[in-house]
């Protein structure tokens, strides 16, 4: 499982998330009492941030090519990463795509990517 942003524990399960204030918005793919379908799949309910048993944002973190990424994403055999190393050239060198000032991210086959493993901020 790749997760990448905010994870809030409510009744003992986890559920991806957002804040919003002094309350919490959980999602669930599927449902349950109180949530509400907002797309195909999708359901959503908010909750007091004081009836989380924890809230906090995680990353996927890996190495691909001897250097540092954040996992974004993945589809079949291919995983979506960010450059977390901070150098252009590096990038460059690694062929990387820009995507904003600064970030760079591709495509890798998974089969080359090592030392996965979650992140909590």
């Amino acid at each position: 499982m790749m997760r990448d942003g905010y994870i809030a524990r409510w009744k003992g399960a986890e559920y991806d998330s957002s804040p919003d204030g002094a309350h919490v918005r959980l999602y669930s793919p599927t449902g349950g009492d109180g949530f509400v379908e907002v797309a195909d799949g999708r359901y959503r309910r908010g909750v007091p941030i004081g009836e989380l048993e924890d809230f906090f944002y995680v990353r996927t973190a890996a190495t691909w090519r001897g250097e540092p990424f954040f996992v974004l994403g993945a589809s079949g055999e291919w995983l979506r990463l960010e450059y977390r190393g901070g150098r252009s050239d590096v990038a460059r060198s690694l062929g990387l795509e820009p995507y904003d000032n600064g970030v760079y991210q591709i495509w890798a086959p998974a089969e080359e990517v090592t030392d996965i493993a979650e992140q909590y901020l």
